[in-house]
């Protein structure tokens, strides 16, 4: 159930969205070890977002993964930042990044709960 949602003010078009959520869902799979099936990624552009006091490229992403390791995130946040400087021309320093590891009952999918 890896969900990463991706939200910033940087208008991409739309020709250069699905190779952007193709990149996002492989590397939340290779860095969380889960199988890429199981991966949601949801992303929101151009978006009113000031950050800083400006509105510069920025970004705010959720990442949400049962059992997230919380000693893997400087890694997982060094990974995200790396894919929206290289893909959106983000720097590090404007962007925010939410982990958290909802208990797996109060995750629903497929009529139930993890």
């Amino acid at each position: 159930m890896p969900t990463l949602r991706l939200l910033t003010n940087v208008e991409i078009a739309p020709e250069s969205r699905p190779e952007l959520l193709a990149r996002a869902s492989r590397q939340v799979a290779d860095l969380l070890g889960k199988p890429e099936s199981y991966v949601m990624v949801i992303l929101e552009s151009g978006r009113d977002l000031l950050f800083a006091g400006t509105s510069d490229p920025s970004a705010y992403l959720e990442l949400k993964s049962l059992g997230l390791p919380e000693s893997r995130t400087p890694e997982f946040s060094r990974a995200l930042c790396g894919l929206l400087a290289e893909t959106l021309a983000i720097p590090p320093e404007r962007v925010y990044i939410e982990f958290s590891s909802p208990p797996r009952h109060l995750f629903g999918w497929n009529n139930a709960t993890f």
